[in-house]
């Protein structure tokens, strides 16, 4: 059975009426996959130890948003108003992203049903992002003796700017960001390798762009854990995304992402990442793909009739 992680919580903070953030998806995706009756085991994470933060991120900045006591301009920066309810929702979603690792390693392939928070730097959040679960995902998979190096592939649309400059100079995690070249954010620092696509880029291009150098990239680093965030927001009919990737284009890609995995036996740990859509409904088969993606390569004999 394929280990997802997921918490009602994930969906259950205040936000203002008609905030663009994507609040409901989560819990749509899981009531999808418990109305598909598909071979899933939910494993539910509890909240990160804030302390934990303090090893990627800046103990001021950690201290600070926990308590509430982050200046205004900079939760606008984050893009919440901030809560209590808010900060427990981001502590459990980064303990999830550290299970997915956990479950990950243990049975080859785990996906987490919310995260990709990527936009996080060491001293401040934007972009819908308060920390960074990708490194912290990373940091959690370095703790194991047989993970030595991580290799970070983000394929949402909006580059990981805060990923790369919080692994910058490190040799133990590799990072690869496939996004829109013009789109969020306007300061794009240097990952290990960067495909930036164009505007309207459609799905053969993406696709044969992307595959060849996400191979390179493994053969080249030969990675021992994939971190994967697998964001919907390159469709063609994402608010944000200014892409023209089809939903069979997205199937392809979470396709591929695991097939490599699976052929190197290497664990991937996916995150869901970004999609924005005012009718939420609309993500859930976006996301559902790669949900499908890991049966196919990793449980080829369940039942895609169930």
């Amino acid at each position: 059975m394929l280990p997802i992680i997921y918490h009602p919580i994930y969906s259950n903070f205040p936000l203002p009426e008609g905030h663009r953030y994507p609040l409901q998806k989560y819990r749509l995706l899981k009531e999808h996959i418990d109305e598909m009756g598909w071979p899933v085991k939910t494993f539910q994470p509890t909240p990160l130890d804030s302390e934990r933060l303090k090893r990627i991120h800046d103990e001021d900045y950690v201290n600070a948003l926990v308590s509430g006591s982050l200046p205004l301009v900079k939760m606008r920066r984050i893009g919440f108003p901030w809560s209590k309810a808010l900060i427990q929702r981001s502590l459990t979603s980064l303990g999830g992203t550290t299970l997915t690792v956990d479950k990950a390693i243990e049975h080859g392939v785990a996906v987490h049903l919310t995260g990709g928070y990527h936009h996080s730097h060491k001293d401040f959040g934007s972009g819908f992002c308060l920390f960074n679960d990708l490194i912290l995902a990373s940091d959690q998979a370095l703790s194991y003796p047989s993970i030595e190096k991580v290799l970070i592939v983000d394929c949402d649309v909006h580059h990981g700017d805060g990923t790369a400059t919080l692994a910058q100079g490190r040799e133990d995690i590799i990072t690869l960001s496939v996004h829109c070249d013009k789109n969020f954010p306007s300061r794009k620092p240097d990952s290990d390798i960067d495909i930036p696509m164009p505007i309207g880029v459609e799905s053969h291009t993406y696709l044969s762009e992307f595959v060849p150098v996400l191979k390179l990239a493994i053969a080249q680093h030969q990675p021992d854990m994939v971190i994967y965030d697998a964001g919907v927001d390159i469709h063609a009919d994402d608010e944000l995304g200014y892409m023209n990737v089809c939903q069979h284009g997205i199937a392809e890609r979470d396709k591929a992402v695991m097939e490599a995995c699976h052929q190197h036996g290497i664990p991937i740990a996916a995150v869901i990442g970004g999609g924005y859509r005012t009718e939420q409904s609309a993500l859930v088969p976006l996301h559902a793909e790669l949900i499908k993606a890991a049966f196919n390569i990793y449980f080829p004999n369940w039942s895609k009739e169930s």
